[in-house]
């Protein structure tokens, strides 16, 4: 008996040990123009394995590279495509820059940084204190999101002078939701919203 770990290791597993074989058979294949007739056969097989590939942009391009990769770059044929260089596979991806470094408070997330310098220019009155609060209570709700402990409004106020850059301020006696309303809303959210209710509500089932 043969067992899977005795054998040949896939090299792009989900086309299977059979493709595999079919590509390290056209590889002793002498006759060129035989030679390519077997590597299109074998693209058109590789295909049919993963239709989805077909929502891709250039997908005979891709699979014409996973040819030659599982071949080990040695299929000499005439390919409507240039064989990928070999580095490919090593070669290590980009390093992304991440503008962490730029936040004020990272936990507030850089969107609010920028709706904040949009209130910043609104001319003063009813409209802007009203969006001044609905600023902080936002802020309050992602304090929490961070910290499940209970916050003060005075702490979220000193945070939005912050984050403004002094600009912006609670005016008056106002109050922010309570900590533990905005917990239960949450609550309430992660709930309704969970993929077992949402299953049921399709079906037109009761949840619990």
């Amino acid at each position: 008996m043969e067992y899977n770990s005795q054998r040949e290791k896939l090299v792009i597993p989900e086309y299977g040990r059979n493709v595999q074989k079919m590509i390290a058979y056209a590889k002793t294949i002498e006759n060129r123009e035989k030679r390519n007739k077997s590597a299109e056969v074998i693209v058109r097989v590789m295909a049919g394995m993963k239709p989805q590939i077909k929502d891709s942009g250039d997908y005979l391009h891709t699979l014409w590279d996973h040819l030659f990769i599982i071949s080990n770059f040695e299929l000499d044929i005439d390919s409507p495509y240039p064989m990928p260089a070999k580095e490919i596979l090593t070669r290590k991806p980009d390093k992304i820059e991440y503008s962490q470094k730029d936040f004020k408070i990272k936990h507030y997330g850089k969107y609010i940084e920028k709706i904040i310098e949009r209130t910043i220019e609104l001319e003063e009155g009813p409209e802007k204190e009203a969006l001044i609060m609905i600023i902080a209570n936002h802020l309050k709700k992602s304090y929490l999101n961070w910290n499940r402990e209970s916050v003060n409004d005075e702490t979220i106020f000193k945070h939005l002078e912050e984050l403004s850059g002094g600009k912006l301020s609670v005016t008056g006696h106002q109050n922010l939701s309570s900590t533990t309303d905005i917990l239960a809303r949450n609550k309430v959210k992660k709930k309704k919203f969970t993929p077992r209710n949402k299953d049921n509500k399709r079906k037109g089932k009761k949840t619990y």
